[in-house]
């Protein structure tokens, strides 16, 4: 526990504005039950500099972290005091973070040149809103555009819902992007919107049976605030932006935010794990629980994160297996099959607690618990080489093999209404 103490108060600073100039990547390996509790102490030290990409889970899931310049030789001599072996995955953060910049402003150039959305790069929200009313513009007998309410920054809350033309009929939500820094996923969701629109007018016939049975809403930027503050403040901002009363320290996780378990979260305002002041007190999360009850009869809900390789269902916060443990573990299963035989991208599947780690006022329990059936995370790649900072040449192969896994889940949901 000294250890401890003496680590948090030594590199107990806040980052400068874009500044990763000499911070690396640690890929730390444990062994045992007991280097993974010393690792989960590290992640919830307060005032740490220390970015955790992923949380100490499994022996097999490596744990990558973001070390300032200033703390390189103490994290080496804490990490080898505790026999803990670890590799640097990354010298140079900024570096990767420049490129990235510079693969942007090129593809804003292009787009704005040729006058068309690439797929295959990262953008703004601004530019992500603007394909969404584009989407909606082009197919206006299936696409509308939805605004739910505004963010705690008063930018708005889009959702899309593709519909056949169903009243209140059976539906699937999909959520992306409720980390701001997982910027995989709200580009995977803006593909995955073009998608269905266009196999349906394509006559594909998985996604138009699904739709003349059921609807879909489909929100690519469950986190505006959060993702707007990553691209020009702090690449790896995780949480919302809310101002919390009495408190200096800036936002919550929208992912422990929701009604379930909630008392069992983390209530250190500083930490990127805050789960706030109460119960769907942030409007991104009581927006969208409004929604889900009001309308009454969704049927699945799918949250998407990354990086982990993984697909989840409930329940998150125990141990216990869930009323549909079995349906929903074999349907998971069945889904990611073809992603190991054809691509050999192995997914693991299981409960969130035994496959990932505990987390309370998560949106799928929350989901599961208000009487949607067939509840998902997906956690996209990659495993370990570059975490967060998924290269923009990775969007579409990574897009294309979750929307096979997605029309599996899909399908399934359309062939089994309860």
């Amino acid at each position: 526990m000294r250890w401890i103490l003496l680590f948090g108060t030594l590199v107990g600073s806040i980052y400068g504005k874009n500044n990763f100039n000499g911070h690396q990547v640690f890929q730390i390996k444990v062994q045992d039950g007991n280097q993974i509790d010393k690792l989960k102490e590290l992640s919830d030290m307060q005032n740490s500099t220390l970015k955790f990409w992923n949380l100490p889970v499994a022996p097999e899931h490596p744990v990558n972290v973001v070390v300032p310049p200033a703390s390189l030789e103490l994290v080496k001599s804490f990490l080898e005091s505790h026999g803990l072996e670890y590799s640097v995955l990354i010298k140079n953060l900024q570096a990767l973070l420049d490129k990235e910049i510079k693969e942007m402003k090129f593809n804003r150039r292009k787009e704005k040149r040729d006058a068309n959305f690439n797929y295959g790069a990262y953008h703004s929200l601004d530019e992500l809103y603007g394909e969404m009313s584009n989407i909606a513009s082009e197919y206006p007998n299936l696409v509308s555009l939805l605004k739910m309410a505004n963010s705690f920054e008063k930018r708005p809350l889009y959702v899309l819902k593709f519909s056949t033309g169903n009243v209140d009929g059976p539906a699937i939500w999909l959520n992306h992007g409720i980390h701001s820094q997982e910027w995989i996923t709200q580009a995977t969701g803006i593909w995955i919107a073009r998608k269905i629109a266009s196999d349906f007018y394509g006559n594909k016939p998985t996604i138009t049976s699904i739709l003349n049975k059921m609807d879909i809403f489909l929100m690519p930027v469950a986190n505006p605030d959060g993702y707007v503050y990553s691209q020009t403040k702090d690449r790896f901002w995780r949480k919302n932006r809310s101002q919390i009363p009495g408190h200096i320290c800036v936002g919550v996780d929208l992912s422990r935010n929701w009604d379930v378990a909630f008392s069992m979260g983390n209530q250190d305002p500083c930490s990127s794990f805050y789960h706030g002041p109460n119960p769907h007190s942030e409007v991104e999360v009581k927006s969208v629980a409004n929604f889900i009850k009001n309308h009454g009869n969704f049927k699945s809900f799918i949250d998407f994160h990354n990086s982990a390789q993984l697909l989840m269902y409930p329940y998150s916060y125990t141990r216990n297996k869930c009323p549909d443990f079995d349906e929903l573990d074999k349907l998971g299963k069945d889904a990611t099959k073809p992603l190991n035989s054809l691509f050999g991208t192995k997914y693991k599947v299981g409960s969130v607690y035994e496959t990932l780690y505990f987390i309370s006022g998560s949106s799928t329990d929350w989901a599961y618990k208000n009487g949607v059936k067939y509840v998902f995370t997906f956690e996209l790649q990659d495993t370990d080489k570059y975490g967060f900072l998924l290269p923009a040449e990775q969007i579409l192969p990574i897009a294309e093999k979750t929307w096979m896994a997605l029309e599996v889940i899909m399908m399934y949901v359309k062939d089994h209404l309860y």
